[in-house]
């Protein structure tokens, strides 16, 4: 990973974390089985979906995203409705990152062509399995790739797609403020004059509703963060029952009167997490520097565990 690129706090031990109730091992196992096997049947399928009308390719995937949560043993709940029609033009989906489950989730309100680091076109099966659902292989270790990276969505953007990113560039526990949106994506908004769907992804513990948080405390078990491996990330998800996915469709944003993609990236952030609050680097000659990330800190400071906790 080269330094440039976004580092989030959160680690599995200090982070994801289930406190609430626990499934017994046998429907765990019978959990991860069924979902596993649904998301290996979607993948069979992708070459025979690609031949049916944009209409029926696009009410099929929803379905189908929308049972993954579920074949793992959590709720989804979605508001508003999502819409059934695509968009008129090029749309842009920004969603905050928590979890592998995040990608499923978009999909099954907003399905639209993912944006990937290049690496996985190079994965066994998956890699051209993605190529042919439309994912978009983006170079993220090189900085100078970075405007081909925005001509490569813009292209998408102009042709009428819809493009899903996740813009912290990482994945976040869920607790705290998260991750800075990084601008460069909206350039490619700008450039193609597309429309921003900011889209809010929480997810709860059922088990654990106070009157603040009525629908349930923050759900560590979901969390894929840091060098958590998949395989644990999968088990701790089918052990933790409670748990309540809720993706929120938050008001759509113009490109074309934004001031800039810094302003168009600051006000996404702001509808979905929220203003970003001011991070302390503690290191001497870059706190002073303007819209400084936890980058450099993150990796000179991060302590032994989270530092949500």
């Amino acid at each position: 990973m080269t330094g440039w690129l976004p580092v989030a706090p959160c680690t599995p031990d200090g982070c994801a974390r289930h406190t609430g109730a626990v499934r017994a091992p046998l429907p765990a196992a019978l959990l991860l089985l069924s979902g596993c096997a649904l998301v290996l049947l979607g993948v069979a399928c992708v070459p025979l979906v690609r031949l049916l009308g944009a209409g029926p390719r696009r009410r099929l995937t929803r379905r189908w995203a929308r049972a993954v949560p579920q074949a793992f043993g959590v709720r989804v709940r979605v508001r508003p409705p999502a819409p059934d029609r695509a968009p008129g033009g090029g749309e842009l989906v920004v969603a905050n990152h928590i979890s592998w489950l995040d990608i499923p989730l978009v999909a099954s309100v907003l399905p639209g062509r993912m944006v990937a680091k290049r690496e996985i076109r190079c994965w066994p099966l998956l890699g051209s399995l993605a190529a042919l659902g439309g994912t978009l292989f983006i170079d993220r270790d090189r900085l100078r790739a970075l405007p081909a990276a925005v001509r490569t969505i813009a292209t998408a953007l102009r042709s009428g797609s819809r493009v899903v990113v996740f813009p912290e560039g990482s994945t976040w526990c869920g607790r705290g403020g998260g991750g800075a949106f990084r601008p460069a994506v909206f350039q490619a908004a700008i450039d193609a004059r597309a429309t921003v769907r900011p889209v809010r992804i929480t997810y709860r513990t059922a088990a654990h509703s106070t009157a603040e948080h009525p629908t349930g405390s923050v759900a560590g078990a979901v969390a894929f963060v840091g060098a958590d491996p998949l395989a644990v990330s999968l088990w701790r998800v089918v052990r933790a029952a409670g748990l309540t996915a809720h993706v929120d469709l938050l008001a759509p944003i113009s490109a074309d009167g934004e001031d800039g993609r810094r302003a168009l990236a600051r006000r996404a952030r702001t509808a979905v997490l929220g203003p970003e609050e001011p991070r302390r680097t503690g290191l001497s000659g870059l706190s002073g520097r303007p819209g400084q990330t936890a980058v450099a800190s993150d990796r000179a400071n991060r302590p032994a565990e989270s530092v949500h906790h």
